[in-house]
């Protein structure tokens, strides 16, 4: 679990060098190497690492407009992940969901930059595992900003009426963009949703990889079981704004101050030196993960750029090879027409 948050935490920090290069002075969304939005979820890693570490590549998770984190402690291919987000040929998606849209079928991994879109199809592949008699389950990561959304509240209805294998995860980082929590919703627990929905509901108060492990155990224990689903909150904190180039004019100074004091990562090096693990070896772990890390953005800017021609391609589901070239043997209801 460090070593996944190590290299989420400079991964991040990593892209955040790379996205601003040609954007500044003058902000320009559309200039540099990673052209576009990016939402980093730098103070947010322990939330998932803290539930993924649970789980088998053949289970589901869905991730919001943050992703990078949880891709990270799902599995993800590093190298691919990073061309995904600068656009290349090489990339998850050939370059063209960037990175809000990280599709990796490999680890069942999918990402969505719609508020609440990912619970829909965790809870979709939950009834798939359901009706298959598998013990794959299924993990929904969202914002606190999303826990009045539609498709939030229906996908938990639906889980709870079916009784699917599906945790959904809530990361608190206390702002919905540049929403304070308290003007989002009067349910300052979100976890306390999962009573209207007769089902389990959870809150870890602190952004503590061990905690959270510790609660996701027995939520994905008992999907796994097939005892049905659970809603879980976990308290982060937003290092950094909700965009690249947010200059947070909203958020009161303390604010910010008091997340950069709270930092998971070192918590729990200290935790882990508390029990005897050496220095050296967290040195170590630090070191081959910032070295991964480099190697994949450099190996990314490398690869080649999509061919404009391509544009339209993937746009659709293809049909199989031949069906196009003949000609439809039906005719259209009303002659020529």
């Amino acid at each position: 679990m460090y070593e996944d948050m190590v290299t989420a935490r400079y991964y991040e920090e990593r892209l955040q060098e790379e996205y601003l290069e040609g954007k500044q002075p003058a902000f320009d969304i559309s200039a540099g190497p990673i052209p576009g939005e990016l939402h980093l979820a730098a103070g947010q890693e322990a939330a998932a690492v803290g539930v993924c570490h649970h789980l088998e590549d053949d289970d589901t998770v869905t991730a919001p407009h943050r992703p990078h984190h949880v891709a990270i402690a799902k599995g993800i291919d590093l190298k691919r992940m990073t061309a995904e987000i600068f656009g290349r040929e090489t990339g998850l998606s050939r370059g063209k969901g960037g990175h809000m849209h990280l599709f990796d079928p490999e680890i069942n991994f999918a990402g969505s930059g719609i508020i609440s879109q990912g619970c829909p199809p965790a809870a979709g592949a939950g009834l798939a595992a359901k009706k298959r008699n598998e013990d794959s389950v299924a993990v929904a990561f969202l914002g606190e900003g999303a826990i009045s959304q539609g498709a939030f509240l229906e996908s938990l209805n639906f889980a709870a009426v079916h009784d699917l294998p599906v945790v959904f995860v809530i990361e608190d980082n206390d702002w919905a963009i540049s929403m304070p929590k308290e003007r989002v919703s009067d349910v300052q627990d979100g976890s306390k949703r999962a009573g209207g929905f007769d089902m389990p509901g959870v809150r870890v108060e602190h952004d503590d990889a061990v905690a959270i492990y510790e609660a996701a155990e027995e939520a994905i224990g008992r999907a796994r079981d097939q005892n049905g689903p659970t809603l879980m909150e976990v308290q982060v904190h937003r290092r950094m704004g909700h965009f690249m180039g947010d200059p947070q004019s909203y958020r009161p100074t303390e604010d910010q101050e008091a997340a950069a004091a709270r930092d998971s990562i070192e918590r729990l090096a200290e935790d882990m030196q508390a029990y005897g693990i050496e220095g050296e070896t967290l040195d170590e772990l630090r070191t081959d993960a910032h070295e991964r890390v480099d190697e994949a953005i450099e190996w990314a800017k490398d690869q080649p750029q999509p061919d404009p021609e391509d544009a339209y391609e993937d746009a659709f589901v293809n049909p199989p090879s031949g069906v196009t070239d003949d000609e439809p043997d039906f005719e259209l209801a009303g002659g020529d027409d």
